[in-house]
C-alpha cells in the first residue's frame, strides 16, 4: 500500500542508502572530534598493572634546542610494585640516571625525557622499563613536518535517479602544520565542491559531492586527491546507484493510469462547473521507485491567444520514492454551455517521459424561470389597484441574480421586488400591482435581466374604466392576434378601417381570429387556405425570437428592430446635466411621431410628486405626423442626484369606446425615457459612489462570421446612496451594451448584458469607459476582447496517414488524431470516394470536435490486392450553432492522403513437435508456444486445439472428456517479422497420453476467393502423457529367520507381481480423497478407500528366533518424484482428547494394539521420497516373540497415487513343533496341451518353518477319484506323495498333469503332516487345445511365470561378495540336453578376504544341476567365475531350482579358528589343573579371577537369569517381565555370562546368496513341432539317452552327498591351521630342493629342451603302425577281388564282413589287433591273385570306403560330445577373458586378404600318384586325432570364436 509518508525502510536499496549515511555520518562526526593531530590524545596501555602512554613524540622542534616531556607510570593495581628502566640508546634522548622506581598501589611517577637534534631527520628511540611482571617498552619519537592530508576510504552516496542528483560531504583534513594546497580530480558523474583549496595548518575543509547520473548503472569511480609540492597522491572510491524512476499517473482511488497519450483514462473531468466559480481536482502522481524524482507540469496549448480556463499552479517538485503526490488542477469556466478541454504534459527531467493528462469540464449556469409569462389585471375602476403574485425560480443549483428593467416609481406597474438574488434550487415569490391612473387599456413587455442567462419577458396588461369612459377589455387572445396582424403588417391601420376593409371583403378572418388580406386570385375560404399555396399571407405568424435578440434588437437602442415601430420618440435618454438653480431649469425638446395610417393619442403617465414631468401630457398626433413635446425638471433640494424613466402609452384614439371596437383589436404602445439630473453646488462633491464589478474584463467566445457573442455584467451598488451611470460605446457596430444609461439604488444592482460582434479574424481588445456618478475621477473602463474565428484543425503527421502492409483479406486499424485549434466547436464529416470506401473506413465519420481537443479516430484500411494504396479522403469542417450563434459559418475542407499496401500472411510455429514429458494428473504443467509471422504485415488469428486421446482406455469414455489444454489467449495478433509467445497449460485428467492439434485461423471480415484464407491450418502438435506417481518394487532380499527361502519364493510370499501390477493401475476416485498421507479417522482401525489388497507373509519361524527381515527395492522410473509412506493404523488415527476416547475395544484392536505396542512389525524407513531413478531400500521386520498369526493393515501411501493395503502376515511356530508353511493353499499348473505324449512334470513347493524337520503325506483319493472319472486316465500323478523336509528348507513335490480335454481340472489334495497341521490343497490343471487356440497358446514360456528380477539391486549391510545374475533361465529345452551359463562373482570389499561355497537344496536340485568351482576365495576387489551346468533327464520337466552359496569373510574365520584353539587349550589345561580349597589360600587368591570354560552356556544363563528373577523386588522398581529374558530374541542376544564362564567362541554366520535356475524341458517330438527354430541351437547328449542320470558323475568319478558337493575343493588350504600350512611348505621345499640337487633329474631337463615339438608323439606306437600298413593291403586286395568277381553275392558277403570287422575293431580296441592280423594274412594271400587292373580299382574303392569311414567317426557321440567340450571351453574361456579385460570383444575384426579360388570347368580323373596322396592323408587322419580324453581344456584359451552357449 503506497503512503505519502516517505521512509528509508521502504526499500532494501533505501536501506542501503541509510547504513551509508550513518557510516560515513559516524565516520565524520569521528573525525569533528578530532581537529588535527595537535589535539590528538595518545592512548594509554596497561603493562602489568602500569598504567603509561605508548609513546612520545616530539613534533615542534629546532636544531640545538632542547624539549623536555614526561612519561607519567600509575601503579594501577592494589599492590607495590617495583621498577627499573634502561636509558634511550641514543644520544638524542636523555632521561635521568636509571634508578629503581617504587609504586604504590595509586601513585604515579614521572620521568622526564630530553630531545635535542642536530639535524633535520627523524628520531626514533625507546625505553624499556622491567617489572616483576615482564618487561615493556615506550617508543621516542620525533618527525619533521611533512605533508599529511586524511580523506576516508570510501563515500557511498544515497541512490539517485538519473537525470536527478543527490549529495553527500566528508571533511578533508589536513594532518600537518604546513599549510597544504590539494586539488580533487573525478570523473562524472561525480562533482567535487571545492575541487582545489589549500589546507591550513591542522585544518580541514567540507567538501561536497554532488552525485548526478544520466545513464542508469551502478557506479564505482576513483577520486584523485593531489596535494602538496610534489603532487602526492590519496585516494577515495565513490560508489553511487543510479535507477530509472518509475511515475504513474492516477485519480485518487482509482487504478494507476499508463503514460500513452492515446490511453482516454489519462484524463481528468471536472464535470459541469458553475460559471464564474472555480474547481478544484487532484491526480496523485505515484513514484513506484525506490529513488526519489522530480516532475515538470507543462500547460500544452494551441498556441492559445487567451488564457486558459484551466490551472495547475504546480510548476514542478519532488516525488519520494515510494510514495504518492497530489498535484491539483483548477478550472473556472467562463462560457456556459462550452465544453473546455485542454491538455498538460507531466514530464521527467531529460525528458525521457512524458504523461500526457487531458482535462475537461463543461460550464453550467442558471436555469431561471417565471411562474408566469403573462398577468392579465383585467377591468377596473379608476383610483382602484389589483396585485397579484408570481414566482421566479432557478432550477439549477447557481446561484444568480435578476432584475425587472422597470422603474416602478413612475410606472402603473409595480414589482415588489424589483432586483434580487436567486440562489440554487430555490424560488422567489414576487407581487405585482396595477395601479391605473387614466381610464384606458394597459399592456407592457418588461424586460426580466438574469445574470449568466438570457433575459425573460413578462407581459402585463390591463384595463381601466370610468364613469365617462368604457374602453374595450384587453384580453390575452386579442395580444396573441395582434402579434399575427402586426406580422402581416395590418397593425399600422386603425381598427375602424380594419373594419371597413373587413366588410367590403378585402379582408378576412382566419380561424384564429387574425386578419388576412384577400387576394384577388384567392377565392378558397380562409377555413381552406393551405400555407404554401396560393395564398401565402395566410401563412405568416409570430416567430419565436430569441429572447436576447428581442431584448437588443428593438429599434430603439439599434438600427436593427424586428418589426417597424408605430410610434417612436426621437431620445430615449435625457440628462439635465448639473441644475444649480431649482426654479429655472430649461426644459428639454421631445419628439414623438406617429407612423400609423390612424390618429393615435399619447398618454405620459405622471404620479404625483415626481419632479420630472412632460408637457403636454395628453395629445392626439394625426397619420403619420410629430408632435413636439416639453420635459420639465422641477427638484426641491440642492446637492442631489436623480434619475427616473418616464413611460407613456400610445393607442389609436377610436380605441377609447368599446363600441368603436367589434372584431379587431390594438393593444396600447409602451415608450419610456431615461432621464437624470444632478443639484450639486459649488464646493459640494458628488455622491462617492461604492460599488462592485464582478469583472472587468470580458472575453467574448470565437464566433463564426458575421456571428455575435453576448455576455452580462453585473454592477453592484453597496453604498447608500444612488449610482448613475452612462456607457458609450466607441464602436456600436461591435460592441453593445445594454442599459447604456441609467441608475442604480442602494444596494441594489445593474445587470448589463454586453454584445459583441467581432469582424477581425484576430482577437481584439476594446476599452468601454464606464461613468459613474458623472464624475470623470469614477469613471472605470471594461476590458472587451473578442474575434472572429474560422473553422481549422490540424491533422497529425503533416496530413499524412502510413498503413503497415496489411495481409489482403484482413483489417488494419490504427488510432488517428484531428486538433481542433479553434476556440469554439466545430462539426466535421469525412467524405471519402466510393472506390476508397471498400478498403477504408473512419470511425466516426461525423461528429462534433470541442475547442482545443484532440480527437482520435479509428481508421481500418481492408485491402483486396497485393499492391500499394494512395487514397485522398477529405474532412469538412464546419462552426457548430449555439444559443447566440445563428451562423455556422462557411465549411472548410482538408485533405488527408492515407497509404497504404496490401501482401499476403502467413503464420508458422517456432516448434512443429512439442513433448510436455509426464504430467501429474490432477497438476498442471505450462508452456509457451511460440508462433512465427516471417511476412510483412501483421496478422489477427485465431487458435483452435483438438484433443487426441490414446492409450489404454475407452474410447467411448474418453471423448467426453473435458478439453484438457487450456490456451492463455485464443486469438490475438502477431506483429510483422516477429515471434508471439502464448502461454498455455495442460491439464491432463487420465493417464493416456494426449495429442493436441493447434491450428490457426487468420481472421478476416471478409474471406477472398483468390487467397488462400479458407481452412485452419495447423501448427504445430503437442503432446503430453498423463501419469500418476509410480514406483515398483525392483528387488527383494531376504534375511534373518528367512534367509532360508529363495528370492522366487519370497516373490509369491509377498505377492510383490500382483503389487507391482496394482501400483501401475490408475488410483480410484476414493484413493485421491487424502491426496497426501494425513490423519483423518477417529477410529482405531480406519476406513479404507482402495479397492485392491495385499498380502505380506512373511513365513514362519520358531518362536525367539532372529526377526524375520525383507527387504524391498523401491524404484522410481517415472520423471516425477514420489513421496511414498507406509502408514499402521496409529498412524491414520486422529490424536483424540482423553474425554474422546471410549476404552472400549474389540479383538481387532486389541491385537493390532498388542503388535504396534510390542512392534512386532515394523517398516524402517516408514516414508520418502524418490526422485526420478532413484531408488530406495526399505527393510520390513517381523519379530517372532509370541506365538501365533499375527496380522495388521498396512496402508501404503503414494502421494497423489494409489492406496495399497498391504496385509502383513507373521507365523510363530512354537519350539520343538512341526509346521510347514504353505506358500498357497490353491496351486495352478501350468497348462498343458492335450495332444502331449509326455506331460511336464511340475512343482509344488512346502515350506518347513519350524525348528524340527516335518514328514509329510499327500492323500491321494480325491486323485484316484479324478482318474476314475477321466476313464482311469492319470490326470494327476504325485511322484513323491511322501517325503521329509528339513528344518528351515523347502520340499519340492512333483506332479505331473496329463489333460484329456481342453478344459480346467481341480483336485483337492489333503497333506498331513506328521505331528503337526495338516491342509487342504486345491490343485488346478488347464488343458488346451492348440488347434483351437493357434498362436495365442504362449504357455510354453517359461520365463513368464518368473516374477522375481534376475540382478540383485536392493544391496545389503554387511554383504561381501555379489552375483552378476541371481536368477537364470535356459528357456525352452528339449531333454537329453546340457545347457550351460557363466555368472561371475565380485568381492566388493576393498580389505575383506573372502571364501564362498555352493550348496544344493535338495536332491531334486543336485541331480539336474553342477556348478564348477563348488567353493574358492575372492581377494579384495577381485572377480571369480562359476558355470553352471543343467542336464535334462527323459522326463520333461518344470525347472524352478535354487542354489545356496555361504559366504564367509576369511578374517572372521581366521578368528573364530584362533578362539577355538585358544577355548580348547585353555579348556585341556583346566582338565588336569586342581584346586587347593584351604581357606586362607582362598583369602589370599580371592583377587585372582580365573575363567571356566563352560560348555553349556545357555542354560547356565538361564539358571542365572532364574535366580535373578526369583530375588526379591525391591521398593519403587519397575515390575519384571512377563517371560523371562532369556525366551526372546533380544535376550538370546544380549545375555550376560555368569562371573567366571568362558563361552566357546561360535563360527562367524555365513551370509547366503541364493542363485535360481528356471527352464522347462520338452520331449524331443514336443520340441520338434513347437520350436522347430531353436532345435539347431541344443545338443542332444545321446549317451545320457542310453544311461541312467544316476550313473553319470558331472566329474566323472566321486560321489555327492544331500545338499552338498563332495567334490575337493581348488583351495585344500583353506581351513588348515597354521601349523598344517608351515609343514606343507617344509616338505615341498625339501622335495624340490633334493630334485635340483639331483644329477640325472638335471640331464633329463636338457635332454627335453633339445627335442622336437612332438605334435602327439606320445599317441603313437609300433603296433599301432603295423595295423595301419596292413589294413591299406587289405583294402587294396579288397578293391581287386571285387572288381574280378562277376557275381555280386561274394562281394557284398565280403563288404559286410569287412565292415562287421572293422566295426567290431572300433568298438572292442582290445581285439581289435588278433583280428586286423588275421585280415591282414588273407589280403596278403589275395593280392598275388590281383591284376595291375583289379589293384586300381581297389584303390578307388577303398578311397570311398575312407570317406565313409571318416564321416561315420564324426557321427560317433564320443567325438560329437569332444567338439561340444572343445567349443563350450573356448567360448567360456572367451568370455572369462573378456570380463578380465583380456579380450576385447567389441573390437573391429581384421580383415585378411584370401587368394582367389580357382574353378574347374570339368571333371579330370584322379591320376595313381594324386589317389595315392590321399590315400596317405587319409592313413594319417585317424593317428593325428588321437584320443580324444586326452585334449586339455586349456588348450583352447585364446581361440577367437564368438560367444555362443548350448
Amino acid at each position: 500500500m503506497l503512503t505519502s509518508t516517505y521512509s528509508l525502510k521502504s526499500a532494501p536499496f533505501q536501506e542501503l542508502a541509510r547504513k551509508t549515511f550513518i557510516k560515513r555520518n559516524a565516520h565524520n562526526g569521528a573525525n569533528n572530534e578530532l581537529s588535527g593531530r595537535k589535539k590528538t590524545k595518545v592512548a594509554k596501555t596497561n603493562y602489568f598493572g602500569i598504567e603509561v602512554l605508548e609513546y612520545l613524540e616530539w613534533l615542534d622542534w629546532e636544531l640545538g634546542i632542547e624539549s623536555t616531556k614526561h612519561i607519567v607510570l600509575k601503579n594501577v593495581q592494589f599492590k607495590t610494585q617495583k621498577l627499573k628502566y634502561r636509558s634511550p640508546s641514543t644520544k638524542f634522548f636523555t632521561t635521568l640516571f636509571p634508578q629503581p622506581v617504587v609504586l604504590s598501589p595509586g601513585t604515579s611517577y614521572s620521568l622526564p625525557v630530553t630531545f635535542c637534534a642536530v639535524e633535520k631527520q627523524d628520531y626514533e628511540d625507546r625505553i624499556v622499563f622491567e617489572t616483576k611482571g615482564g618487561s615493556f617498552s615506550i617508543f621516542l619519537r620525533a618527525s619533521l613536518p611533512y605533508y599529511d592530508i586524511h580523506l576516508p576510504d570510501l563515500v557511498c552516496l544515497p541512490i539517485c535517479a538519473i537525470f536527478e542528483s543527490s549529495e553527500a560531504t566528508f571533511h578533508l583534513r589536513n594532518y600537518s602544520k604546513l599549510l597544504t594546497p590539494f586539488q580533487l580530480e573525478v570523473q562524472n558523474p561525480f562533482h567535487l565542491i571545492p575541487n582545489s583549496g589549500i589546507l591550513t595548518s591542522y585544518g580541514d575543509c567540507k567538501i561536497k559531492i554532488v552525485f548526478q547520473p544520466q545513464t542508469p548503472h551502478a557506479y564505482d569511480i576513483i577520486a584523485t586527491c593531489k596535494f602538496g609540492e610534489n603532487d602526492r597522491k590519496k585516494f577515495m572510491k565513490l560508489q553511487g546507484i543510479a535507477k530509472f524512476p518509475h511515475l504513474l499517473l492516477s485519480l485518487p482511488g482509482e487504478l494507476n493510469q499508463t503514460c500513452s497519450r492515446e490511453d482516454i483514462q489519462n484524463s481528468l473531468h471536472f464535470g459541469h462547473i458553475a460559471v464564474g466559480t472555480t474547481a478544484e481536482k487532484y491526480m496523485e502522481l505515484h513514484n513506484y521507485s525506490i529513488v526519489n524524482t522530480s516532475f515538470q507540469v507543462m500547460h500544452h496549448q494551441q498556441e492559445a491567444t487567451v488564457l486558459s480556463e484551466f490551472l495547475c499552479e504546480v510548476q514542478e517538485g519532488p516525488v519520494l520514492s515510494c510514495s504518492r503526490l497530489q498535484i491539483p488542477f483548477k478550472f473556472t469556466p467562463q462560457t456556459i454551455g462550452a465544453m473546455s478541454v485542454d491538455y498538460f504534459h507531466i514530464m521527467r527531467p531529460g525528458n525521457n517521459s512524458k504523461t500526457v493528462l487531458k482535462v475537461t469540464g463543461s460550464c453550467k449556469g442558471p436555469v431561471v424561470s417565471l411562474s408566469e409569462l403573462k398577468i392579465n389585471f383585467g377591468c377596473l375602476f379608476l383610483g382602484a389597484t389589483l396585485t397579484y403574485s408570481m414566482e421566479i425560480a432557478n432550477t439549477s443549483d447557481v446561484p444568480t441574480y435578476y432584475q425587472f428593467d422597470i422603474d416602478c416609481s413612475q410606472s402603473v406597474f409595480v414589482i415588489d421586488r424589483r432586483w434580487g438574488s436567486i440562489g440554487g434550487e430555490s424560488t422567489v415569490k414576487l407581487k405585482v400591482t396595477f395601479r391605473p391612473t387614466h381610464p384606458m387599456n394597459y399592456y407592457r413587455r418588461v424586460a426580466c435581466l438574469i445574470h449568466h442567462q438570457d433575459p425573460l419577458f413578462l407581459d402585463l396588461f390591463g384595463t381601466c374604466h370610468s364613469d365617462q369612459v368604457t374602453p374595450a377589455i384587453l384580453k390575452a387572445k386579442h395580444l396573441e392576434v395582434y402579434h399575427t396582424n402586426m406580422i402581416r403588417g395590418l397593425t399600422f391601420y386603425p381598427p375602424d378601417i380594419l373594419t371597413m376593409m373587413l366588410q367590403e371583403g378585402k379582408l378576412q378572418l382566419d380561424v384564429e381570429g387574425a386578419l388576412v388580406l384577400v387576394a384577388e386570385k384567392c377565392c378558397k375560404p380562409i377555413e381552406k387556405l393551405d400555407k404554401a399555396e396560393d395564398c401565402l399571407e395566410a401563412a405568416a405568424s409570430f416567430p419565436n425570437v430569441p429572447s436576447i435578440n428581442e431584448y437588443f434588437d428593438d429599434g430603439v437602442q439599434s438600427n436593427l428592430t424586428m418589426f417597424p415601430p408605430h410610434v417612436s420618440v426621437n431620445m430615449r435618454e435625457f440628462n439635465f446635466g448639473n441644475c444649480l438653480e431649482l426654479d429655472r431649469v430649461v426644459p428639454l425638446p421631445l419628439s414623438m411621431t406617429n407612423h400609423t395610417r390612424g390618429k393615435i393619442t399619447v398618454l405620459w403617465v405622471t404620479l404625483p410628486g415626481n419632479v420630472f414631468t412632460v408637457k403636454p401630457s395628453t395629445i392626439d398626433i394625426p397619420p403619420l405626423k410629430n408632435m413636439a413635446f416639453r420635459l420639465h425638471f422641477a427638484p426641491d433640494k440642492f446637492n442631489m442626484l436623480y434619475a427616473a424613466e418616464l413611460e407613456c402609452f400610445a393607442y389609436y384614439k377610436v380605441m377609447r369606446d368599446h363600441r368603436s371596437v367589434k372584431d379587431i383589436f390594438s393593444p396600447p404602445w409602451f415608450l419610456s425615457v431615461h432621464v437624470q439630473a444632478t443639484t450639486i453646488q459649488p464646493g459640494h462633491e458628488t455622491f462617492h459612489p461604492t460599488f462592485t464589478l464582478d469583472s472587468s474584463e470580458l472575453i467574448f467566445p470565437a464566433v463564426n462570421e458575421k456571428g455575435s457573442a453576448y455576455k452580462t455584467l453585473l454592477l453592484k451598488n453597496t453604498g447608500d446612496t444612488p449610482i448613475t451611470f452612462a456607457l458609450n460605446s466607441p464602436q456600436e457596430e461591435i460592441i453593445r451594451i445594454k442599459p447604456s444609461f441609467g441608475f442604480i439604488l442602494p444596494k441594489a444592482h445593474q445587470i448589463f448584458t454586453v454584445k459583441a460582434s467581432p469582424q477581425s479574424d484576430v482577437l481584439t481588445k476594446y476599452t468601454l469607459p464606464l461613468h459613474l456618478n458623472a464624475s470623470e475621477k469614477y469613471n472605470q473602463d471594461l476590458r472587451l476582447f473578442c474575434m472572429v474565428e474560422k473553422p481549422l484543425v490540424t491533422l497529425d503527421g503533416n496530413g499524412y496517414l502510413y498503413f503497415k502492409p496489411t495481409c489482403i483479406g484482413t483489417l488494419s486499424e490504427r488510432s488517428y488524431f484531428i486538433t481542433n485549434v479553434t476556440r469554439m466547436p466545430l462539426y466535421f464529416q469525412w467524405k471519402i470516394s466510393m472506390a476508397g470506401s471498400k478498403i477504408l473506413t473512419v470511425k466516426p465519420t461525423f461528429g462534433i470536435i470541442q475547442a482545443n481537443e484532440s480527437l482520435a479516430q479509428s481508421w481500418a484500411f481492408f485491402p483486396q490486392e497485393q499492391q500499394k494504396y494512395f487514397l485522398k479522403p477529405h474532412i469538412y469542417v464546419w462552426g457548430v450553432k449555439g444559443p447566440h450563434c445563428t451562423e455556422q459559418g462557411k465549411k472548410i475542407r482538408f485533405t488527408l492522403r492515407v497509404i497504404g499496401e496490401g501482401t499476403v500472411g502467413k503464420i508458422m510455429a517456432e516448434k512443429e513437435h512439442m513433448h510436455l514429458g509426464d504430467i501429474l494428473i490432477g497438476n498442471t504443467q505450462s508452456g509457451d508456444l511460440i508462433l512465427q509471422n516471417n511476412e510483412p504485415c501483421s496478422l489477427n488469428f485465431a487458435l483452435v486445439v483438438k484433443q487426441d486421446i490414446t492409450g489404454l482406455c475407452d474410447p467411448d469414455v474418453v471423448v467426453n472428456d473435458p478439453m484438457a489444454f487450456e490456451l492463455e489467449y485464443d486469438h490475438g495478433t502477431i506483429p510483422a517479422r516477429s515471434k508471439l509467445l502464448f502461454g498455455f497449460v495442460a491439464r491432463p485428467v487420465r493417464r493416456v497420453r494426449y495429442t493436441w492439434t493447434i491450428t490457426s485461423k487468420i481472421l478476416s471480415t471478409k474471406v477472398l476467393d483468390d487467397v488462400g484464407l479458407k481452412e485452419d491450418k495447423p501448427l504445430c502438435c503437442v503432446t503430453a502423457d498423463g501419469v500418476y506417481p509410480m514406483v515398483f518394487i525392483s528387488d527383494a532380499r531376504c534375511l534373518g529367520s528367512i534367509s532360508g527361502i529363495s528370492k522366487q519364493q519370497l516373490w509369491r510370499l509377498f505377492s510383490l507381481d500382483l503389487l507391482n501390477e496394482y501400483l501401475q493401475r490408475d488410483p480410484t476416485d476414493g484413493e485421491l480423497m487424502y491426496r497426501v498421507p494425513t490423519r483423518h479417522s477417529t477410529s482405531r482401525c480406519p476406513p479404507v478407500s482402495t479397492p485392491v489388497m495385499v498380502d505380506f507373509n512373511f513365513g514362519a519361524a520358531p518362536v525367539c528366533s532372529d526377526p524375520s527381515i525383507v527387504l524391498l527395492m523401491l524404484e522410481n522410473k517415472e520423471i516425477l518424484p514420489v513421496d511414498w509412506a507406509f502408514l499402521f493404523p496409529v498412524d491414520q488415527q486422529l490424536d483424540l482428547e482423553y474425554w474422546a476416547e471410549t476404552g472400549e475395544f474389540n479383538p481387532t484392536e486389541l491385537h493390532e494394539m498388542r503388535i504396534e505396542d510390542n512392534r512386532l512389525f515394523t517398516v524402517e524407513p516408514k516414508s520418502g521420497r524418490l526422485l526420478p531413478g532413484q531408488r530406495e531400500t526399505i527393510q520390513l521386520n517381523y519379530r517372532h516373540e509370541f506365538t501365533g498369526t499375527d496380522r495388521i493393515p498396512v496402508l501404503l501411501k503414494l502421494s497423489h497415487g494409489r492406496e495399497i493395503l498391504l496385509n502383513f502376515i507373521g507365523i510363530t511356530v512354537p519350539k520343538d513343533h512341526c509346521y510347514v508353511h504353505f506358500l498357497a493353499t490353491q496351486h495352478v499348473f501350468a497348462p498343458v496341451c492335450i495332444d502331449t505324449a509326455n506331460p511336464p512334470k511340475q512343482i509344488y513347493e512346502l515350506y518347513n518353518g519350524g525348528s524340527v524337520r516335518v514328514i509329510y503325506d499327500i492323500q491321494m483319493d480325491a486323485v484316484k477319484n479324478v482318474q476314475e472319472v477321466n476313464y482311469n486316465h492319470p490326470i494327476f500323478q504325485c511322484l513323491n506323495p511322501r517325503g521329509e523336509i528339513k528344518s528351515g528348507m523347502t520340499g519340492y513335490i512333483e506332479w505331473i498333469f496329463s489333460p484329456l480335454e481342453a478344459k480346467s481340472y481341480t483336485v483337492n489334495t489333503a497333506i498331513h503332516i506328521l505331528n503337526g497341521d495338516s491342509a487342504l490343497v486345491t490343485i488346478t490343471g488347464i488343458g488346451y487345445d492348440k488347434r483351437i487356440l493357434g498362436t495365442c497358446a504362449s504357455f510354453n514360456d517359461p520365463s513368464s511365470y518368473a516374477g522375481a528380477p534376475a540382478i540383485q539391486r536392493a544391496p545389503v549391510l554387511g554383504q561381501l561378495m555379489f552375483m552378476s545374475e541371481e536368477r537364470i533361465s535356459f528357456g525352452n529345452i528339449p531333454v537329453f540336453t546340457k545347457s550351460s551359463r557363466i555368472i561371475f562373482l565380485y568381492n566388493v570389499s576393498e580389505t575383506e578376504v573372502i571364501s564362498y561355497t555352493w550348496h544344493s537344496t535338495s536332491v531334486h536340485v543336485s541331480e539336474a544341476l553342477t556348478i564348477v568351482p563348488i567353493c574358492g576365495v575372492l581377494h579384495p576387489g577381485d572377480s571369480a567365475h562359476c558355470i553352471v551346468t543343467l542336464r535334462t533327464h527323459k522326463i520333461p520337466c518344470f525347472y524352478d531350482l535354487d542354489l545356496i552359496c555361504e559366504v564367509y569373510s576369511k578374517r572372521q574365520l581366521t578368528e573364530y579358528q584362533k578362539e577355538l584353539v585358544e577355548w580348547e587349550r585353555e579348556k585341556d589345561r583346566q582338565q588336569v589343573e586342581f584346586t587347593i580349597t584351604e581357606q586362607s589360600l582362598q583369602q589370599n587368591q580371592s583377587s585372582t579371577f580365573q575363567r571356566q570354560c563352560c560348555r553349556d552356556v545357555p542354560g547356565a544363563c538361564a539358571q542365572k537369569a532364574h535366580v535373578d528373577a526369583n530375588t526379591k523386588i525391591l521398593k519403587y522398581k519397575t515390575l519384571p517381565p512377563i517371560k523371562e529374558i532369556a525366551e526372546t530374541w533380544e535376550g538370546r542376544n544380549v545375555e550376560k555370562l555368569p562371573p567366571g564362564l568362558w563361552k566357546k567362541p561360535k563360527p562367524p554366520r555365513a551370509f547366503l546368496l541364493h542363485l535360481g535356475v528356471t527352464a522347462r524341458a520338452h520331449s524331443m517330438e514336443e520340441y520338434h513341432k513347437n520350436f522347430t527354430s531353436d532345435v539347431s541351437r541344443h545338443y542332444i547328449m545321446r549317451n545320457l539317452i542310453s544311461a541312467p542320470l544316476s550313473a553319470i558323475s558331472p566329474f566323472g568319478s566321486g560321489s555327492r552327498s544331500w545338499g552338498k558337493w563332495t567334490n575337493t575343493c581348488p583351495d585344500p588350504l583353506i581351513f588348515a591351521s597354521k601349523d598344517d600350512r608351515r609343514l606343507t611348505t617344509d616338505i615341498l621345499s625339501t622335495v624340490l630342493r633334493c630334485l635340483l640337487e639331483d644329477v640325472s633329474f638335471q640331464q633329463v631337463l636338457a635332454a627335453q629342451s633339445t627335442e622336437p615339438i612332438p605334435y602327439f608323439v606320445q599317441f603313437w606306437s609300433e603296433e599301432g603302425e603295423e595295423l595301419a600298413v596292413k589294413n591299406a593291403k587289405l583294402a587294396e586286395a579288397e578293391t581287386e577281388a571285387l572288381s574280378m568277381l562277376s557275381v555280386g553275392e561274394q562281394g557284398q558277403d565280403y563288404i559286410q564282413l569287412a565292415a562287421s570287422e572293422e566295426g567290431s575293431i572300433l568298438s572292442d580296441p582290445a581285439s581289435s589287433d588278433a583280428k586286423q592280423a588275421t585280415v591282414a594274412e588273407s589280403i596278403d594271400m589275395d593280392e598275388t591273385l590281383l591284376t595291375e587292373e583289379g589293384q586300381e580299382s581297389l584303390n578307388a574303392i577303398r578311397i570311398e570306403e575312407q570317406l565313409a569311414r571318416r564321416q561315420h567317426l564324426k557321427r560317433l557321440p564320443e567325438i560329437s560330445d569332444l567338439l561340444e567340450l572343445i567349443l563350450e571351453n573356448t567360448l567360456q574361456n572367451i568370455v572369462i577373458e573378456a570380463s578380465r579385460g583380456e579380450v576385447v570383444l567389441t573390437a573391429r575384426p581384421r580383415v585378411i586378404a584370401l587368394p582367389p579360388l580357382t574353378s574347374r570347368s570339368s571333371l579330370e580323373p584322379l591320376s595313381t600318384h594324386e589317389i595315392t596322396m590321399v590315400r596317405e592323408e587319409l592313413d594319417r587322419a585317424p593317428s593325428e586325432s588321437g584320443p580324444k580324453d586326452g585334449v586339455k581344456e586349456t588348450g583352447t584359451a585364446n581361440l577367437p570364436v564368438p560367444l555362443s552357449t548350448a
